[in-house]
């Protein structure tokens, strides 16, 4: 396509908007203004080894089924999502869904996308994550468009939750000391320069674009013409954007809340990256945050001997069994500390968890089958209708995709889409 033969051969990464930071959020201030809106949030939670199924699904009672989903609010949490009791009419619980991938550990990463990134070249968006593509139609909002945490270490390379529609995978904040300076640390003289530099060479390389594409126009058929001037017209929205980078060159960052952390290990680290998160969501630094919980989650900083992935491979062994709940109750309770901090947090409208919709699970259904089937998903906040589980028959012929939960999302952050991915409409049930 012309558009792609262009950007390949000019080398332009096409950057995404930026708009002046507001700094901290002040809750009471916001809400004297009548007319303020909230914004909305996105936070997607991944996990690379999935949860042991039988101590992770909720025990349920029987209902009634309508084309092959059954609706319950009588439920008793699995022994690892126990925790969950505490914020369940904040959240809702979706059985039954997957993205009809396999290869086990070689599809976690289709978690947040639905497709591989070996097929992403047959899709037209690639492999893009729902965080990205949220972050794409966006524009301006905030000083980051998106921020990806995880490990550099562990399973298959590392962090691989997020992804770009060119398949590309996007580099994680490593940890809590990384992402605190990214969030606090104000950028001095020489970065400011060499942010400036590398602005003014963008806009050159589009110069050099738009006067190639004018060059050729003349050659072009009606059609072509007219390819060309969608094209240019992006080439101008993009030098729009760039413009609207450099206003953050000068914008001070917030003031940092206590002394900046040290990276300890996964297991430490895991409570300040969901503070420092909820941080970087109160002070509008960010509307959409991924995290992955990888590898590198090490059993031994838990007092557990053993090796994660292996225990994720129990082979039915009871010891292995064992400690994989431990390591998997932690992993929830955190999660469901997160989604009680943004309970307690106030923003314009109501609380922050009001305006923030939190994905937690994986594209691991069970490791220890290499299924990627039934895969484990929780969704709360962002002012659905929560206290449910949803539970999909698998063996319906209108069982939907999980990717049609994206749809629902995107619509929900405010992004007029019919369509993501695999997705056949937005997720039944859901209101």
């Amino acid at each position: 396509m012309l558009r792609r033969n262009f950007l390949s051969t000019a080398g332009v990464s096409i950057a995404l908007p930026f708009l002046p930071s507001l700094g901290w959020a002040n809750p009471s201030s916001s809400r004297e203004q009548e007319n303020s809106i909230s914004p909305k949030r996105m936070v997607c939670i991944g996990n690379m080894l999935g949860f042991y199924p039988p101590a992770f699904w909720p025990k349920l009672t029987p209902a009634n089924s309508t084309d092959g989903l059954t609706i319950h609010r009588d439920f008793t949490m699995g022994e690892s999502s126990a925790s969950l009791a505490g914020i369940r009419e904040d959240l809702t619980i979706i059985q039954g869904l997957e993205h009809n991938t396999k290869g086990g550990h070689f599809s976690i990463h289709t978690f947040l996308s639905g497709v591989r990134q070996i097929d992403a070249k047959s899709m037209p968006m690639g492999n893009v994550t729902v965080d990205q593509f949220a972050a794409e139609a966006t524009s301006g909002r905030t000083r980051f468009p998106t921020l990806t945490i995880g490990s550099e270490t562990g399973i298959h390379g590392g962090c691989q939750i997020s992804w770009t529609k060119t398949g590309t995978r996007v580099p994680p904040i490593p940890g809590p000391e990384q992402l605190f300076k990214k969030l606090f640390v104000q950028t001095d003289a020489s970065q400011k320069a060499a942010k400036t530099d590398q602005f003014k060479l963008q806009a050159s390389i589009l110069d050099v674009v738009r006067d190639e594409a004018n060059r050729v126009e003349r050659k072009l058929n009606l059609q072509d013409r007219q390819k060309l001037d969608e094209y240019l017209t992006s080439i101008r929205d993009v030098e729009k954007r760039i413009g609207m980078r450099k206003n953050w060159i000068d914008v001070p960052k917030p003031e940092a809340p206590f002394p900046a952390p040290k990276n300890k290990n996964m297991v430490e680290d895991l409570p300040l990256l969901y503070e420092l998160i909820s941080l970087a969501l109160q002070t509008n630094s960010t509307h959409i945050a991924t995290l992955e919980i990888g590898g590198d989650f090490n059993p031994l900083d838990l007092g557990i001997k053993g090796g994660y992935h292996g225990f994720s491979h129990h082979g039915k062994k009871q010891s292995s069994i064992e400690a994989l709940i431990k390591l998997e109750t932690y992993q929830i309770e955190q999660f469901t500390k997160f989604v009680e901090r943004l309970s307690a947090m106030e923003d314009e409208t109501g609380t922050m968890l009001d305006n923030t919709m939190v994905l937690f699970g994986s594209g691991m259904g069970d490791a220890n089958s290499h299924t990627n089937t039934n895969l484990p998903v929780v969704l709360a906040g962002g002012g659905f209708e929560h206290g449910r589980l949803l539970e999909f028959d698998s063996k319906s012929s209108h069982r939907p995709p999980l990717t049609n939960l994206f749809v629902t999302m995107l619509q929900q952050f405010g992004l007029e889409t019919e369509q993501f991915a695999t997705s056949t409409g937005t997720l039944r049930g859901f209101a």
